[in-house]
């Protein structure tokens, strides 16, 4: 019988999450989603990106390996409120032989505008030296046929941005 580790992934450009819906427990006493959980819902849309690459919990299970999320710039630019329905975008900006790059879009489901963005870099991390650590042969090669999939798209606008205050006068 065979499993599903038995065979390749497609990898679309860009990997669109499943809809996920903003719980009422998450807005703030500002009457909108809470900084924290636009992080929630961007880290489950990770873990299905993780899945698809195989390096999800079977992954840390099997191996003792996991990516640790090193850095995050998240951009807040719609608000979004209770019951909204959300998908995540995820696009590989690039990766080593223990790094990944990638930026990710959080998008009303429905009405179709971008809420918010985040970019990131992880670290492969064995789970017991917790030191990096180069890939697997086998997530190495996923990772490549995903970059070439989204080698394909525009690189994102706010990609690379750094926080600033503007310049006297702007």
């Amino acid at each position: 019988m065979l499993d599903r580790s038995d065979f390749e992934p497609v990898f679309f450009a860009p990997f669109v999450s499943s809809v996920m819906q903003v719980e009422p427990g998450w807005i703030d006493y500002n009457g909108h989603l809470n900084m924290a959980y636009y992080n929630v819902l961007f880290d489950r849309a990770v873990d299905e990106v993780y899945e698809l690459l195989g390096v999800g919990a079977a992954y840390v299970e099997r191996e003792k390996r996991s990516l640790f999320t090193a850095e995050v710039h998240v951009r807040y630019l719609r608000e979004l409120h209770a019951g909204d329905s959300v998908r995540v975008t995820f696009q590989l900006l690039g990766f080593d032989h223990k790094r990944v790059h990638y930026f990710e879009q959080l998008f009303h489901a429905t009405e179709g505008w971008v809420s918010a963005t985040s970019e990131n870099m992880a670290l492969h991390v064995d789970m017991e030296a917790r030191r990096t650590v180069p890939f697997t042969e086998a997530v190495a090669r996923r990772l490549a046929r995903m970059q070439a999939a989204h080698a394909m798209l525009p690189r994102p606008e706010a990609a690379g941005r750094r926080i600033a205050m503007p310049k006297a006068g702007t």
